[in-house]
């Protein structure tokens, strides 16, 4: 039983660190552009947009579908990389170990 008691407390003490990391990771945001600038999001790291920017040049009533497509191309960027720093530091964390329904 003492192996097993072994496990479960390292179990608990990871799950304590996710834990933690995930409420590092809402904490820490990272930025994207499109258009050369035109069009910024802010995104953290629980993948959740904060905040889009549109420089008034990039809004033209007659161009909506370019519009449309730089802030698409800027959200799915800064989702991309908010994925990409949450897998660095559970790759930080669990030593390369994939969980399951993790990331």
């Amino acid at each position: 039983m003492k192996g097993m008691n072994d496990l479960l407390r390292q179990a608990q003490v990871m799950q304590s660190k996710l834990t933690k990391m995930q409420e590092e990771l809402g904490e820490r945001t990272v930025e994207a552009c499109s258009g050369g600038g035109m069009v910024r999001v802010l995104c953290n790291g629980r993948q959740e947009i904060q905040s889009i920017h549109m420089e008034k040049e990039a809004v033209n009533p007659d161009d909506i579908e370019m519009l449309e497509d730089l802030t698409l191309t800027a959200v799915n960027e800064a989702l991309r990389q908010a994925r990409s720093m949450m897998e660095q530091e559970m790759n930080a964390l669990t030593g390369g170990l994939k969980l399951p329904g993790m990331f």
